[in-house]
């Protein structure tokens, strides 16, 4: 749903432009309280694989595919207002290395693909695992039904926008019949790539997805200690009277009490449990994206996605300008001077893979950082 230059005018590129500044620096404030040690290095590994993901592009109809677009999936793993900032560094690096979506319309494309669609998708989310019972399929399923609306929200944002400051003179109604029919169809495949891989963290590491606090997290558990004296009246598990305790226990528990022969022990996991390090998370999601980028972005579908599409039928493209950067060396998502189509796809890919962790790693250590030093001022 990449908006490219020319479909928009310039006064609503502009206010979008607006919008969408306002929008990164609220998130910016935002994400530090989201990301702490561990999550903020995940943050940019989450942009890096949601640029990956992104050249999966998959068959929905006729002509017709779609791919990721990755609003719900970030709010969900690391936070909505981290999320706001991981799908705007990948549409950024989108526009400027791969000419992706037109640089004028990067306003356009963040409000719509960066914007909407994570705050629609949290809103769906937080509500499901508010009302529905706190286990972890139920984190699965609310990240389902969020990215399945998340995407038909984008496309009745995208028409509110061109109703705005559309250059071609299309009916709006045959436009937003279009985009909201084909991108519910593409919200489908969003949604099964979001519930998969927040399922699959979910079951090895829930403590490293934000949406999963407080639903995964098992409650305050009571037990006995084997080596507690049984309490006078006691009835033992087996329904058996409990045998009375003798004096010298007795006398014994009274002077010389230790932390093991205390009745009640109180426990709470995981809270007491040390932090673990994400390092092997972070390696495992570092090759799953190198290896869709790389590889598995050669076999996706070729037709135009649902944008794309709408847009040829409708004569929309006809209004399309030549890409600030057409000449990039990566436009296109090929290596230039690379005649195999294959290798210049996948260096392409892994390139930008490699480009969007750096560039959004940097962001959010400087975020975390600077909650750090915020933090350490007020003490």
């Amino acid at each position: 749903m990449h908006v490219p230059d020319g479909f928009i005018d310039a006064p609503v590129s502009a206010v979008t432009g607006v919008v969408a500044a306002g929008a990164v620096a609220v998130s910016l404030r935002g994400a530090r309280r989201e990301l702490d040690e561990r999550t903020a290095p995940l943050a940019g590994l989450v942009a890096a694989f949601i640029f990956a993901v992104q050249m999966l592009n998959f068959p929905v109809a006729a002509g017709t595919s779609g791919h990721l677009l990755g609003g719900a999936l970030a709010a969900i793993l690391v936070g909505p207002y981290t999320g706001v900032l991981c799908v705007s560094v990948v549409l950024l690096m989108q526009g400027v290395l791969f000419a992706d979506g037109g640089l004028t319309a990067l306003g356009v494309n963040i409000t719509d693909m960066a914007l909407v669609t994570t705050v629609v998708a949290y809103a769906i989310f937080r509500t499901i695992v508010k009302l529905a019972p706190h286990r972890r399929r139920t984190v699965t399923v609310a990240s389902f039904v969020a990215a399945l609306v998340s995407v038909p929200a984008a496309a009745v944002a995208f028409t509110a926008i061109y109703a705005l400051g559309g250059t071609a003179d299309v009916a709006i109604g045959k436009v937003f019949a279009a985009m909201v029919g084909v991108h519910v169809l593409i919200g489908i495949g969003e949604a099964a790539i979001t519930a998969l891989t927040v399922g699959a963290v979910v079951a090895v590491r829930p403590d490293l997805v934000y949406g999963a606090r407080g639903v995964t997290a098992r409650p305050l558990e009571i037990r006995d200690s084997p080596l507690a004296p049984a309490a006078p009246g006691a009835v033992a598990r087996a329904g058996a009277p409990a045998a009375e305790p003798s004096t010298a226990t007795s006398e014994a528990s009274e002077t010389s009490e230790t932390p093991e022969t205390r009745e009640p022990v109180a426990t709470r996991e995981p809270a007491a449990a040390p932090r673990r390090s994400a390092r092997r998370v972070w390696f495992a999601g570092l090759a799953a994206a190198l290896l869709c980028a790389g590889v598995v972005s050669f076999y996706a579908s070729a037709s135009p996605d649902g944008l794309e599409k709408v847009a040829h039928d409708k004569g929309i493209d006809a209004k399309e300008e030549d890409h600030a950067a057409k000449d990039s060396p990566l436009a296109d998502y090929g290596v230039k001077d690379i005649s195999d189509a294959r290798l210049s796809g996948g260096l392409a890919g892994v390139i930008g893979v490699g480009a969007t962790l750096a560039v959004g790693s940097g962001v959010f250590i400087v975020v975390r950082r600077r909650r750090a030093t915020a933090d350490s001022e007020r003490v």
